[in-house]
């Protein structure tokens, strides 16, 4: 059988031919100005992405424009793998390299918390706002994508990290929370306009940074840094976020792109 046996395939490329179907970006743009994750001094700290000119049509390269690119694994909009926290450092096929590729396209369901966070950065995703969503959309399918949408990332790069004298203050799910998207329904990951997939003040949580630790521990993934969320109905989008394959990679920059109807 070839790709041209295949309806849904061939329906799928006239949609997306014809503007039936429309991409939505969801990837911030990478710059040396992008904030990172800050750590404790005393911590390993994640390098910043840097770009350095190698030729642009003259004496290094007369015919050729290309660059050298520097950064952490965990720069700008990117995927955690599961190897990524201590929860999943001993799981089967846990770095980028050894993922199953057919996880990196999967249906998502948005969760709009947009008009909590803009009152209050330190918001959290609750297991009552979760239910109250399925009371609207239907329960969450196993599998899924459960992104969190906060308008975080409209916000200017000095506000972003929203960095405090105790540490950042951003929204995030609480430990019950993503402890039940996990368990009680089998999502394939989490996703958030932020930094990280926790909060900003997840340091103080039990157990510590509870959407690493969940996720992870269970051999599921995390997108963060995302955009463009309000773009995207609460469900029916298909999100394509494959990372580079880098050998034993805890996580890598990607382009993560939606796939939905158009309106």
């Amino acid at each position: 059988m070839t790709a041209g046996d295949l309806p849904g395939i061939a329906a799928i490329a006239a949609a997306l031919a014809d503007r039936r179907l429309r991409i939505v970006d969801l990837t911030l743009t990478l710059d040396p100005d992008f904030p990172t994750i800050v750590l404790p001094p005393e911590l390993g700290p994640s390098a910043p992405f840097r770009i350095e000119e190698i030729s642009r049509y003259d004496h290094r390269g007369p015919a050729w424009y290309w660059n050298n690119i520097s950064m952490g694994e965990h720069t700008g909009t990117h995927f955690d793998a599961p190897a990524h926290w201590v929860t999943g450092r001993d799981l089967a096929k846990g770095t980028v390299d050894a993922i199953d590729p057919q996880n990196f396209i999967a249906p998502a369901c948005v969760i709009d918390g947009s008009a909590q966070a803009a009152v209050n950065a330190d918001f959290l995703l609750e297991i009552e706002d979760i239910e109250t969503w399925e009371a609207a959309n239907g329960p969450i399918p196993a599998g899924s994508w459960v992104l969190m949408r906060t308008d975080w990332s409209k916000r200017s790069p000095e506000l972003y990290a929203n960095l405090r004298a105790d540490g950042a203050h951003t929204p995030g799910p609480s430990a019950e929370a993503i402890r039940f998207l996990v368990e009680r329904r089998g999502i394939l990951g989490f996703g958030a306009e932020t930094i990280g997939t926790d909060a900003g003040q997840a340091h103080n949580f039990l157990p510590p940074y509870p959407a690493h630790s969940f996720l992870h521990g269970a051999g599921r993934y995390g997108l963060q840094c995302l955009t463009n969320l309000d773009l995207l109905p609460p469900t029916g989008a298909l999100l394509i976020a494959a990372p580079l394959k880098i050998v034993r990679g805890s996580g890598s920059p990607l382009r993560a792109l939606a796939i939905v109807p158009s309106v």
